[in-house]
């Protein structure tokens, strides 16, 4: 096995975290290529991996898988004998639903709290939950906390580790920007993948970045 991840900035790069920490979390080795977004030749230095021209990018010998999902889903099943979804079909199918809902949907919180981990900007997230759209953007994903928590014990979603915790990450990195309130069980939850070794070691490589992309 000879697999690379090809990611952006760790800072800003929410795609990208979904996929390292999938593949980090589950212990498989792979070697690294960081792209640094914004910058003149961002564009040429990703198509050199993959014709979507984005990260994250997953190169496996002659296989090229892009999308932060299906680079889940293809080491999931290639290498972890689909350990990284729920073992019961009942949260399997759960935990695939809301996965999906994250990668297509929430463009209002993306827009309004895009990931920036090393800042803190609370007065601009009340500004943004003033916006009817991303309040409810912030109290679809609690619900959706709030179920699976309730649901299947915690205190991740499903239990245990899953490429739904991946999906969500960077989500609990916006609350924490944005000073999201989060009732108790949420916080925890929150908590509970901060403190996990892959995020810990994200975050850190995060904070040692030199680039800013954005001023807010």
């Amino acid at each position: 096995m000879s697999l690379t991840l090809v990611i952006g900035n760790k800072n800003y790069s929410s795609w990208s975290m979904r996929a390292w920490l999938a593949l980090r979390h589950a212990g498989i080795d792979f070697e690294e290529i960081r792209i640094k977004l914004d910058q003149p030749d961002t564009n040429a230095n990703i198509l050199v991996h993959t014709p979507s021209g984005r990260v994250p990018c997953l190169l496996d010998g002659d296989i090229t898988v892009w999308d932060s999902l299906a680079i889940c889903e293809y080491v999931n099943e290639t290498y972890l004998d689909g350990a990284l979804w729920p073992r019961s079909r009942e949260a399997r199918a759960h935990a695939r639903a809301i996965v999906a809902e994250m990668h297509s949907g929430f463009l209002p919180l993306r827009n309004h709290m895009s990931m920036d981990i090393r800042s803190r900007y609370p007065d601009k997230g009340r500004a943004a939950l003033a916006k009817p759209e991303v309040e409810r953007d912030v109290a679809r994903i609690q619900a959706m906390w709030s179920g699976c928590l309730q649901r299947f014990g915690g205190p991740l979603l499903f239990g245990t580790f899953s490429i739904a915790d991946a999906f969500f990450a960077p989500v609990v990195t916006r609350f924490a920007t944005y000073g999201v309130p989060l009732a108790a069980p949420l916080m925890s939850y929150a908590n509970a993948i901060m403190a996990l070794p892959s995020m810990q070691q994200w975050v850190a490589a995060a904070h040692a970045e030199p680039e800013v992309l954005y001023d807010h």
